[in-house]
């Protein structure tokens, strides 16, 4: 039953899962070695874990005839049976997988989730790294045999870097299980020993403040520029993601419990463990709950889980893979990632996929983890890793890559789909002015000149919505809304050729607030929230909000003039539609402002309110 719902809830949320074909008739299976390893000294409580792994194994890799080697771990929810595909496919291309359940998930260890951080998880793959280089210290025992195991199958590097137990490794996954790729990466740099060889991370997060709690007003130049997502300001819960990943950690704790009738384990699992979490995630949950936002506690302690907060300790070449469905980790943070790591001379490639949290299943012919090989996405895992693991391949190009939809629609090609530039960002910038305003809605011109004077008004109504655009995961299909009064609007005329936006666009606005610039200085509780984001209007009025994003941001100053970055997104808007930017006071996906806020835009002489968009030519 446990693992029945363990794989419900992973193909739900987890990360990095994907719907593979199934596998050739003349491809032989590797029967892997189902392991518990014991890692010790983890984090201050120097806690010691038992590791629930599989050692895949492929035919004719032996001691005298060794390979390279993966390390994977499951994205949130999941255990080690989410990655046998890839390890079953890249096996078939030589590798030896060790597939393992990350802690606190359902493993039958009552270890609790750490979030990818550092000091517990990434001190725990290090020493998965160890045991791949055949450190007998690191206690290993086959389940079905109780034998001790020790790697021998495993290139050694040793020689080579003067490292002990260093073998020739790479780490792929999703989500969770891409963001201790980067912990990993970091705790081996930090000691010096550098063992990971190359990694593959796909929709993880760069800063999990920001992920949960976001502010996009305040990323000095936006993302691409700053490298980082961390704002001063407190951001914008993001109620609904937050809560069902605090309902998935619970469940994997409560199916690793032994006997729910013991007192003893429940009371660990709902207080010494915080709900199978850290203590700090009760802490932010529970701030939320009072006051309507995160303390700088608990937005420090998420920050510190996240690779944000110690790139300059992640040298490892680096192939990011993010997801334009995703609305739990979006576009803006493989961003902030990338940009941080080219920026210190980190060999690191970034690419745009079709899927991700939102939407979980690839295009056909994007990625199957079981035939690498047969998937563009594989291909470029496959020689990442033959180049950086084997030393085997050129070294491949530093590219942004991005999908698009359009021209899938147009060809079903899924690799002329995909376009590709030197670096991110690509294209060149337009500036559009918001001019005039009203009931009616205002207009986006291409001159200064060309505005005239208005004014939009709208307000919120309520902490949640009724703005809405999504229910996290649950739901990507329901009519975008924005009830008459809570939110405001600036279109182009319909356009009479394709425009083709791939990146984030910028809004640069000044509001007019009275009533919250009077309590502004009170704090964050006293400080407006607003929502920004861009619509695809068709030429009947249907409209489409691109995946679903948004850019929730929390304005200090009402004052002064705001610059809010809009999310990250690939959009081909048609000739007939048009373009529209809205700000709203709501929305049914995030924890806003407590009271009532009421919100002026005057357009006209003196005032700058523009929008920049990342374009680039059909």
């Amino acid at each position: 039953m446990r693992r029945a719902t363990t794989a419900l809830l992973t193909a739900l949320l987890a990360a990095g899962g994907t719907v593979a074909l199934a596998p050739p008739a003349a491809a032989t299976e590797i029967v892997p070695r189902d392991l518990t390893i014991t890692v010790t000294g983890l984090g201050p409580e120097n806690r010691t874990c038992q590791i629930d792994a599989d050692l895949y194994v492929p035919a004719g890799v032996t001691a005298r005839r060794p390979g390279p080697a993966l390390l994977a771990t499951n994205g949130f929810g999941g255990t080690k049976a989410d990655q046998a595909d890839f390890a079953q496919g890249f096996g078939e291309h030589g590798y030896v997988t060790l597939s393992y359940t990350g802690l606190g998930f359902v493993d039958g260890d009552l270890c609790p989730i750490t979030l990818d951080d550092r000091e517990h998880d990434g001190a725990a793959a290090s020493q998965l790294l160890r045991f791949l280089g055949g450190d007998s210290s690191i206690v290993a025992v086959d389940d079905a045999t109780g034998e001790r195991v020790r790697v021998d199958q495993v290139v050694r590097e040793d020689r080579r870097t003067k490292v002990a137990h260093d073998p020739a490794v790479g780490m792929v996954g999703g989500s969770y299980g891409g963001q201790i790729q980067f912990a990993a990466a970091a705790v081996e740099h930090a000691a010096g020993t550098d063992r990971l060889d190359a990694i593959v991370p796909m929709i993880t997060w760069n800063d999990l403040s920001y992920s949960l709690n976001p502010d996009n007003s305040a990323i000095p130049g936006g993302s691409a520029l700053s490298g980082s997502l961390a704002s001063p300001n407190t951001g914008v819960f993001k109620y609904q993601w937050s809560l069902l990943f605090t309902a998935l950690g619970l469940a994997s704790g409560l199916q690793d419990l032994p006997a729910l009738a013991d007192p003893a384990q429940v009371r660990n699992l709902a207080q010494d463990n915080c709900l199978n979490f850290d203590a700090p995630v009760c802490t932010a949950l529970a701030e939320v709950a009072a006051t309507g936002y995160a303390g700088q506690g608990s937005v420090d302690f998420l920050r510190s889980n996240s690779v944000g907060s110690y790139t300059s300790d992640v040298r490892v070449p680096t192939l990011i893979a993010q997801g334009q469905a995703d609305t739990l980790f979006n576009l803006q943070e493989s961003v902030a990632t990338y940009a941080a790591l080219e920026a210190q001379g980190t060999p690191v490639s970034l690419m745009w996929q079709s899927w991700g949290h939102s939407g979980l299943d690839p295009q056909a012919g994007e990625l199957d983890e079981r035939n690498p090989e047969n998937s563009y996405q594989g291909r470029k895992a496959l020689a990442w890793f033959d180049h950086y693991v084997r030393d085997r391949g050129p070294a491949p190009e530093p590219v942004f890559e991005y999908y698009r939809d359009w021209v899938m629609a147009e060809t079903g090609d899924v690799e002329q789909a995909y376009a590709s530039a030197p670096s991110y960002p690509a294209g060149t910038e337009r500036t559009l002015h918001l001019s005039g305003g009203g009931l009616l809605g205002g207009s986006l011109v291409e001159s200064p000149a060309q505005v005239v004077p208005g004014v939009s008004a709208y307000g919120s109504v309520a902490p949640i919505g009724p703005n809405y655009t999504e229910t996290a995961f649950l739901d990507q299909s329901g009519p975008v809304t924005d009830p008459p009064g809570t939110a405001i609007r600036f279109s182009t005329p319909p356009l009479t050729q394709p425009l083709d936006v791939v990146g984030s666009p910028r809004l640069t606005v000044q509001l007019d607030a009275p009533a919250v610039a009077a309590t502004q200085g009170l704090g964050p509780g006293g400080q407006l929230v607003v929502y920004a984001k861009v619509y695809d209007v068709g030429p009947d009025g249907a409209v489409e909000l691109p995946h679903r994003l948004i850019s929730p941001a929390r304005v200090t100053d009402v004052t002064k003039p705001v610059t809010i970055e809009l999310p990250g997104i690939v959009h081909r808007f048609a000739p007939g539609h048009r373009l529209a930017v809205v700000l709203a006071g709501g929305d049914l996906a995030y924890r806003g402002s407590t009271l009532p806020q009421q919100v002026a835009l005057a357009t006209g002489p003196g005032r700058v309110q523009q929008l920049t968009l990342p374009v680039v030519s059909p």
